[in-house]
């Protein structure tokens, strides 16, 4: 996944947002959209393990053995349940960017 960095001019903002609906915004509107967006990212995370998965040609089983995690956890990953984080989530990023190189160093 890509991050990109974005830069708002408030200036540009001026009269385009709805000062009344942004004040009348409660705490638990709030939460509610940050556990929405929150779930949105955690499929989007689910999609590209998925397809580094695939790509490499393996089933769950397969996966979970090369990366050692339980197969539970890629389920999890691709059902977009929960995210992977930490090494996980980096060892994704080298099997998503050089796949030869990661397998060839997990076997």
């Amino acid at each position: 996944m890509k991050t990109q960095r974005v830069v708002i001019n408030s200036s540009v903002l001026k009269g385009q947002a709805d000062l009344a609906k942004l004040d009348s915004t409660s705490e638990q509107d709030i939460e509610f959209q940050v556990k929405a967006d929150d779930e949105d990212a955690a499929k989007d995370a689910g999609k590209h393990v998925l397809r580094i998965r695939r790509r490499l040609g393996l089933s769950q089983s397969e996966f979970s053995k090369t990366i050692d995690v339980s197969v539970e956890t890629i389920r999890n990953w691709e059902q977009g349940k929960r995210s992977p984080t930490g090494a996980a989530k980096a060892l994704l990023k080298i099997l998503d960017k050089a796949p030869d190189v990661a397998l060839c160093a997990l076997r």
